[in-house]
């Protein structure tokens, strides 16, 4: 293109992960196009996100994030009538088959569906005046210059079913197509390496179902959450949701997944490690039919490693790294490059794809290794357990043991799954000193709880 070399920005994708890049893109590029093949508008589950009429959860960082791109956006969020509380003390959570203690950490958790969140988001990222979404259009491929050195746009066409391929140029491609991301493909097709890939397989299903209850098992809280763990890798999500309705996501890992027959779905419920979710859903009436998702494995796509790429184009989200969605971590880490795709804008005019790369590889570095450690303590999955990996699930079950009789604990390991703490900071010999002393302890049920 014959222009400045920020005049336009294609993003491909207009998920979390796309609607956040083109929000950073809009300071630096006079034109950002964001397509989808999906028709978008109000919080309707769409076709290319699958998972997301199951349970969603966006970290402690992510909101923070969201916070500053979009000012005011949690207020936007809880004057639509979305539950909000604090992370650790408002939200019920089981590790281990323990309860833990709550705690108040001032990191506040918004209950929004996956639809809601995307929904506030896309509306925000669409009254930017730099940014036009183009909805309905399928994805045909990319376009480059002669020698293939570099990406000068995309090619698609409506999806309605025309044969006549649109061609818009572009200064710089975003590829945040997802976990189907086709960039491995193209950069073949282009004459270059694929990225090497780091890959868990885990075998999850998500089966979700909605109920209205007859009775409320919260109290206080957002969301009961029993986590898997090696002793009953089974595990649920169960939010109360802005209309009055609970969503009840069962989680099964290596094959073991809950199933979609009322039975069946029932019996899993009774088996997880919080006894209040089947007594609140077996007589409650259900609004919809169980519907399974099933995540095979995560992979890291290892860009950061490779000697050539072509010259603008970058792909960031799940098309770089698909975590384990149990860990509530792919909106957040998104957030986090969206940050990282800002400042690496502000150093480069033209921006270097090896060294966003890089940059935002130290971004999913802390993610991956909590996702990739918890993963490996179910013995079932394959991998190499380092003696570093086995330390760390050691010290992990001590910390969860003490965190059911010590709220402070429970708060600081928040701040590290949040991602707003490192996870340095679990041992600290303050709190390595609480754990050590609190590990044995008898639980007792926390103050004012319903049980």
């Amino acid at each position: 293109m014959t222009k400045h070399a920020r005049d336009r920005a294609v993003v491909l994708g207009a998920g979390m992960a796309g609607l956040l890049a083109a929000r950073v893109l809009s300071e630096t590029y006079k034109e950002v196009l964001v397509i989808d093949r999906d028709r978008l508008g109000g919080t309707e589950q769409r076709r290319g996100v699958p998972h997301g009429r199951h349970a969603h959860a966006l970290l402690a960082k992510g909101q923070q994030i969201l916070n500053e791109l979009f000012p005011g956006l949690d207020t936007e969020l809880t004057s639509a009538g979305i539950p909000a509380g604090d992370i650790a003390g408002n939200l019920r959570w089981y590790f281990n088959g323990r309860r833990l203690q709550p705690f108040d950490t001032g990191l506040i958790s918004v209950s929004a569906t996956r639809p809601e969140l995307e929904s506030h988001v896309r509306a925000r990222v669409a009254a930017l005046p730099q940014v036009k979404i183009m909805d309905g259009c399928v994805i045909r491929g990319l376009t480059a210059s002669a020698d293939r050195s570099r990406v000068t746009g995309v090619e698609v066409v409506d999806e309605s079913g025309t044969d006549t391929p649109t061609r818009l140029e572009a200064d710089l491609v975003v590829d945040v197509t997802g976990r189907g991301s086709r960039t491995p493909a193209w950069l073949e097709e282009f004459g270059y390496e694929r990225p090497a890939e780091d890959r868990f397989k885990i075998d999850l299903a998500y089966t979700t179902r909605h109920f209205k209850l007859k009775e409320d098992p919260y109290g206080t809280d957002l969301s009961i959450n029993p986590v898997a763990s090696p002793s009953n890798p089974r595990g649920a999500f169960f939010p109360r949701l802005a209309d009055g309705s609970s969503q009840l996501s069962l989680t099964g890992i290596l094959g073991d997944h809950p199933p979609t027959d009322d039975e069946g779905f029932l019996a899993f419920a009774k088996s997880l490690a919080a006894p209040e979710i089947y007594r609140a859903v077996r007589d409650a009436e259900p609004l919809d039919e169980p519907v399974t998702f099933r995540f095979p494995a995560s992979v890291r796509r290892r860009y950061e490693r490779l000697r050539r790429f072509p010259g603008g184009f970058l792909v960031m989200g799940d098309g770089v790294c698909s975590f384990n969605p149990v860990y509530g971590q792919g909106m957040t880490v998104a957030a986090l490059e969206a940050v990282a795709l800002r400042d690496h804008l502000r150093d480069a005019p033209d921006p270097d794809a090896l060294r966003f790369f890089r940059r935002i590889s130290t971004v999913i570095d802390v993610p991956w290794d909590i996702a990739a450690g918890a993963d490996l303590n179910f013995p079932g999955v394959e991998g190499p357990r380092t003696m570093k990996v086995k330390m760390a699930n050691a010290y992990m079950a001590r910390l969860h043991a003490a965190a059911a009789v010590d709220g402070a604990v429970t708060g600081a390991f928040f701040r590290v799954a949040g991602l707003v703490d490192p996870p340095q900071a679990l041992m600290r010999p303050s709190l390595a000193l609480r754990v050590m002393r609190n590990s044995s302890a008898k639980p007792s049920v926390p103050s004012g709880a319903a049980v």
